[in-house]
């Protein structure tokens, strides 16, 4: 029988998604596992598949639209069903048809408005740049071209991005007005970006324009001089920012690391690792290597020996008990041009560092384009965050809830460091710092953890064996 379709929880504790992009169109057969639509998060981008074969009844939900996560997006019939059973299926799921029928061609309503109201505009602006005798002629011949004119703004309305969609919005800026640059004209992000730095760059007129006529009172030059010179820097100065809109992924970010931060009892241990010996390996590993071994690459490594020295570490809060791991599952965190995202690594324990590179690469790589999956972007017990490639030396990251830790990395330096016989040289020194959370983790226990990693990283051939 025909099935009513929902809104999945395709990320944890989410109340809501967007339809990124249909898949599928209304009357298409589809088969098990088949890709029905695909489904935008906070991070990622989820493709939604068919539990079974059959045929699209209805889209009940418009591409862009954001769906609170259980409402019906579509109606799959069964094979040898037809229309006539939508209907009995929506009322099923405890759906109005009435309701739900006017979801999935919701442009229609609006390109049959949208000429009356692009009309009157058209109507009342006429007779006032022409004679008392024209406006007939011109509202006669205007309806066709301004109703081809909504329509065609409709259309490319649909070839936009949620992401742009929003951004759109939340600027103030009518998609009609962007001239798409992607596929089939598809409004991508840099087009709107290009549109508002056209429009600030148009925008710095308009306070000469003001400041001009306000000089204008001749009754008292002496008194009013003074008041536009006071108020002229201030208003170019009230100018000199922009407010950028909050898109899906920082809003994620804002409420997660707020709700870290406030929640989770975090405490920070630092430890200076000398990295000379690490460094000539690495460069004799990478004379031979048919891929390039990075210093992060042996970080993970080695993060994940020690995680396996101290098992009490390799673990996570679960509410009313701690959650231990037999395996050792890394979130890293990738850079990206909306915020940053942390796929997970799994099994980094049992991983070649020629295989850590290729899977962080290559992870990395499809984080920056948004196609990472939603199960690449859960679990995980501990983090590891790199910035020493911007040169930056030591910094505290924020934990990643539930899990236990995350180390931060800074740069290696050249230091003066005392050896073992107490003779002081330069040497390359290389700071991490362990954030951890308190319930999980004890002073005791992350010191011990820390101690394991410095003893790794230090000594670079216990992480090859």
């Amino acid at each position: 029988m025909a099935e009513v379709i929902r809104m999945p929880e395709v990320l944890a504790g989410a109340t809501e998604a967007a339809i990124q992009t249909w898949l599928v169109a209304e009357g298409a057969s589809v088969a098990l596992n088949q890709g029905l639509a695909e489904i935008e998060t906070d991070k990622a981008i989820v493709e939604l598949t068919a539990e079974a074969a059959g045929t699209i009844g209805r889209l009940l939900v418009a591409e862009g639209a954001n769906v609170s996560v259980g409402e019906p997006i579509l109606v799959l019939l069964a094979d040898g069903e037809g229309q006539d059973a939508i209907g009995p299926a929506l009322a099923a799921a405890g759906v109005q048809a009435g309701d739900s029928a006017p979801a999935a061609p919701s442009p229609a309503p609006a390109e049959a408005t949208a000429p009356v109201e692009a009309t009157a505009p058209a109507e009342a602006t006429a007779p006032a740049e022409a004679t008392a005798a024209e406006p007939a002629t011109v509202v006669a011949d205007e309806p066709g071209p301004v109703e081809v004119e909504a329509e065609e703004s409709r259309s490319r309305r649909l070839f936009a991005s949620p992401l742009v969609r929003r951004l759109a919005a939340d600027a103030g800026v009518a998609l009609s007005d962007i001239r798409g640059s992607g596929p089939q004209g598809r409004i991508v992000r840099r087009d709107l970006e290009r549109h508002l730095a056209q429009g600030e760059a148009a925008e710095p007129a308009r306070p000469q324009t003001a400041a001009t006529p306000a000089p204008a009172p001749a009754s008292a030059p002496s008194e009013t001089a003074p008041a536009p010179a006071a108020s002229t820097p201030a208003a170019s100065t009230s100018t000199n920012f922009e407010d950028v809109p909050l898109d899906r992924m920082r809003k994620a970010i804002a409420r997660r690391l707020t709700e870290s931060k406030s929640t989770v009892p975090h405490f920070y241990l630092v430890a200076d690792c000398r990295v000379d010996a690490l460094l000539e390996l690495r460069r004799t590993v990478n004379e031979n290597a048919a891929r390039k071994i990075s210093v992060n690459d042996f970080v993970l490594k080695a993060v994940a020996g020690a995680l396996v020295d101290v098992p009490a570490a390799n673990a996570i809060w679960n509410g009313d008990s701690i959650r231990r791991f037999s395996s050792v599952d890394i979130s890293v965190a990738v850079a990206t041009e909306g915020g940053l995202t942390t796929p997970v690594l799994r099994e980094v324990e049992r991983l070649s560092l020629g295989e850590i590179s290729q899977t962080v690469a290559e992870m990395a790589g499809r984080a920056r384009e948004g196609r990472l999956k939603q199960h690449e972007l859960e679990g995980g017990s501990f983090s590891v965050s790199n910035l020493g490639m911007y040169g930056t030396s030591q910094f505290s990251a924020i934990l990643n809830p539930p899990q236990s830790g995350i180390l931060a990395v800074g740069a290696a330096r050249p230091m003066p460091v005392v050896g073992a016989d107490g003779e002081l040289t330069v040497g390359q020194v290389m700071t991490v710092t362990l954030s951890a959370d308190h319930r999980v983790l004890d002073g005791a226990v992350a010191a011990e953890w820390l101690a394991a990693f410095q003893r790794r990283i230090e000594n670079p051939l216990t992480i090859l064996i």
